[in-house]
């Protein structure tokens, strides 16, 4: 019994594009949560300011960046899903 993917595969238009925009975001992120990580290890007083509705700013930013990565991968896949059906078309010209 073969197990071969359900759909056919085809020809990959957009990678590099995806894969640049992949690596920016993964960035943008890393660069934030070492943000976290510096202030968490460095200035810990910081951390037990009230910010937000009686939250400390260490709750605040971790909510953040979980909301952060779930609002970038939307991005991500609206934007590729955008990139690759933008590249079909034209290939199919």
């Amino acid at each position: 019994m073969l197990h071969e993917p359900a759909a056919p595969l085809g020809v990959e238009y957009a990678s590099k594009q995806k894969t640049k925009l992949g690596l920016i975001l993964f960035f943008v992120y890393a660069f934030i949560y070492a943000g976290f990580v510096i202030i968490g290890l460095s200035y810990t007083h910081l951390l037990s300011i009230k910010v937000i509705a009686g939250l400390n700013l260490a709750v605040v930013y971790g909510i953040g960046l979980i909301i952060l990565a779930i609002v970038m991968g939307f991005i991500y896949s609206l934007v590729c899903t955008h990139m690759e059906d933008k590249m079909e078309r034209e290939a199919r010209k």
